[in-house]
């Protein structure tokens, strides 16, 4: 089947099973008629569900995760696509990369459709643009890897920017909590989330969103950790853009080599504010000048500089 028939056998809807997001979930059925307290237990009740799903798809996820650091590290560019919630989703993941792992801008990528608008505000036909999905990943190239967030399967718009990105030649997955999604043959990694169905019929920012955001939060943090953004389990990357975060900076140099505050200021400031390089120097015995360049030599993976300093 050619990517155009998949595309259009997507809209077939009458011959294909009801996705379980959009079907009825019998505990919820009173919903209206049970207190507070009670519409609460069951969503936290729920919730649980989508912390099984996403433990039932790790193996999955973690070929994902070493499929895209492959990629990564020849300079590859990861790219999400997504539209409303897991759109928002994807946006999010991307944009909190820079900070935390000092991230360069354009190495993780998302794309929601209806573009910034979508953000703040509903732009719900944006979705049913296979056209505009595939605009949105004329930019993929075959170092890429363009991960599709849908919780139905089937949104065009997630199907058009899979479709560009694997003629383009770059890796695919797609993410949803549909096992019959139409979009599953245009994705070579396929995570499906047993969420099942919601409290609240159809609303998917609910449980199938939940899964999707731990999907996200470990592919990210295990592929920054696989490149070499972390040491230990130290956020050694962090960028400190404000007070909070240069406190935390020292905080870590100090975790990070036994420094006392007064030591870890001032090695810090011997490595121009660069932490990896501080801890390097402090932990190798090693000029700051030498700790700077086995990192540079070694991808700024840490521990791999380290290594190289004993020998």
């Amino acid at each position: 089947m050619s990517t155009n028939d998949l595309l259009l056998d997507r809209r077939n809807d009458g011959e294909r099973p009801l996705s379980p997001t959009e079907e009825r979930l019998e505990a919820s059925s009173e919903l209206d008629a049970k207190s507070s307290l009670e519409v609460l237990r069951l969503l936290n009740a729920e919730d649980r569900v989508a912390v099984e799903a996403v433990a039932a798809v790790l193996p999955e996820l973690a070929e994902l995760v070493d499929l895209a650091a492959e990629r990564f590290r020849r300079g590859g560019t990861i790219h999400y696509f997504g539209a409303g919630t897991s759109g928002r989703l994807g946006v999010l993941d991307a944009a909190e990369l820079l900070p935390t792992f000092n991230l360069e801008a354009g190495r993780v990528v998302a794309h929601i459709a209806g573009g910034p608008a979508a953000l703040v505000n509903a732009v719900e036909d944006a979705e049913d643009s296979e056209a505009e999905g595939r605009l949105a990943a004329a930019g993929v190239g075959p170092d890429d890897v363009a991960i599709g967030l849908a919780a139905s399967g089937n949104t065009p718009y997630v199907g058009g920017a899979l479709a560009a990105a694997r003629a383009a030649g770059a890796r695919t997955a797609l993410i949803s909590s549909n096992p019959h999604a139409a979009l599953a043959p245009l994705a070579d990694v396929y995570l499906v989330l047993a969420t099942g169905a919601e409290v609240l019929t159809g609303s998917t920012r609910l449980k199938a969103a939940t899964a999707e955001k731990l999907v996200l939060n470990g592919f990210s943090t295990a592929l920054m950790v696989a490149v070499g953004r972390t040491w230990s389990n130290l956020m050694v990357d962090v960028v400190a853009t404000n007070d909070k975060l240069r406190l935390r900076t020292v905080r870590i140099l100090e975790q990070a080599t036994g420094l006392d505050r007064d030591a870890a200021l001032e090695q810090l400031a011997a490595a121009g504010g660069e932490l990896k390089t501080a801890i390097v120097a402090a932990n190798g015995g090693l000029a700051v000048d030498e700790a700077r360049r086995l990192l540079a030599a070694h991808g700024g993976a840490v521990r791999d500089a380290l290594a190289a300093a004993s020998h």
